[in-house]
């Protein structure tokens, strides 16, 4: 599971910032902190727990809209679910797998070698210019199967 390094992504975020005349307060860059490392690929609900000591007058409309203008920067990728929830990760913000456990619903990514073969492979036998790709993984982590064997 390889990670940029967060200080490096969270500067980039920063730098976007001021080239987009973007005010740095003190809750934005709190909120740019966390998706730098997007440890667990965090939800706006879970960002807001990790910041509500810190800045107790913070709202959760404030913290999705700030998740919202590093994703329009172009800084954060966006994980939707059909049960909502969507989930975020700043650290990886281009299109990379993921394998999600469908119990804990904890998110990891898996090193994998050969996904520009894959997409490229799609594309010759679709006859698409892929412009984009998702892919998940579903199923259960070491933890939720080793509690299972336990049940």
């Amino acid at each position: 599971m390889t990670h940029n390094d967060p200080q490096k992504r969270y500067d980039t975020i920063i730098r976007k910032f001021r080239e987009n005349n973007h005010k740095l307060t003190p809750q934005r860059l709190a909120v740019a902190r966390i998706l730098a490392k997007s440890e667990g690929h965090p939800g706006v609900e879970s960002i807001y727990e990790q910041l509500k000591e810190d800045f107790p007058t913070m709202s959760l409309a404030t913290v999705y809209r700030n998740v919202m203008l590093i994703k329009s920067l172009g800084e954060v990728l966006e994980l939707g679910f059909p049960e909502g929830g969507n989930r975020y990760d700043g650290n990886k913000p281009y299109p990379h797998p993921h394998v999600i456990c469908v119990r804990c619903k904890k998110i990891i990514d898996p090193n994998l070698t050969g996904l520009q073969d894959l997409t490229q492979e799609v594309a010759a036998a679709s006859g698409f210019k892929i412009l984009t790709h998702r892919m998940d993984f579903f199923g259960l982590c070491e933890e939720c199967l080793s509690s299972q064997d336990a049940d």
